[in-house]
């Protein structure tokens, strides 16, 4: 078993691993027990009640964060003449078509979204291997296949949140930077919650929403009353 270290043991002393606090004791505890020099992603984690290996049961989509994430988000765009300008101009930091394709191809893949046009779906088809494990394939349901390269640069950039449900039921995202004002990494996890509780998928059954918590890079996990949530 990992020993514990000093700053975790002080950390942990300070709160009660096992009481259910709102999300604004919680943001409050994660802010006055950070000792790192580094600035903190705060991520938010839920226990949903669906199996994902049921196609009804398949939680998963995006979400603008109203404050952002705090991260600079790097944004690769597969298009072509007048949609390829306007991915440059919206901000795109690589814009290509097959050449793009054999940089990926080779494991020269340095991005965190990466959206095509439809009509270049067909090169990017083949890198399903290389993107597929990264979660970095565009899909037309998350918006990253689209005519509209400029506003899915845009919200990429403005730290649109992608998500998917893992096979134990498990939600998790990035919703903050622990160097936010309080009150708007409480917005932020409120509209991560809110996404997904409206993503609730037809085949769903009983409690959806079973468990809530939030922790930040080196602080301590909190359980969240999901009363004060939904």
């Amino acid at each position: 078993m990992a020993r514990q270290s000093k700053r975790m043991k002080s950390a942990l002393e300070q709160v009660d691993r096992l009481k259910e606090y709102s999300i604004v004791e919680a943001v409050g505890i994660l802010q006055s027990v950070k000792t790192t020099k580094f600035d903190e992603t705060v991520e938010v984690a839920m226990n949903l009640g669906v199996d994902p290996r049921h196609a009804d049961q398949m939680v998963r989509g995006v979400v603008s964060l109203p404050h952002g994430t705090g991260k600079t988000m790097r944004v690769a765009v597969f298009a072509k003449g007048p949609k390829a300008e306007e991915a440059e101009a919206a901000g795109a930091d690589r814009v290509g078509a097959d050449d793009l394709a054999e940089e990926f191809a080779n494991g020269n893949i340095d991005f965190d979204r990466i959206i095509a046009t439809p009509d270049m779906m067909a090169v990017v088809g083949k890198l399903g291997r290389v993107l597929g494990p990264k979660g970095l394939m565009p899909n037309p349901k998350l918006g990253t296949v689209t005519m509209d390269v400029k506003k899915a640069v845009s919200d990429a950039k403005a730290g649109q949140v992608q998500y998917r449900v893992e096979k134990a039921g498990i939600v998790h995202a990035g919703v903050g930077k622990l160097s936010f004002d309080a009150a708007k990494i409480e917005e932020n996890v409120q509209a991560f919650v809110d996404a997904i509780i409206k993503a609730k998928p037809a085949g769903a059954k009983g409690n959806y929403l079973k468990r809530v918590a939030i922790t930040s890079s080196m602080g301590p996990g909190l359980k969240i009353s999901v009363s004060s949530l939904s």
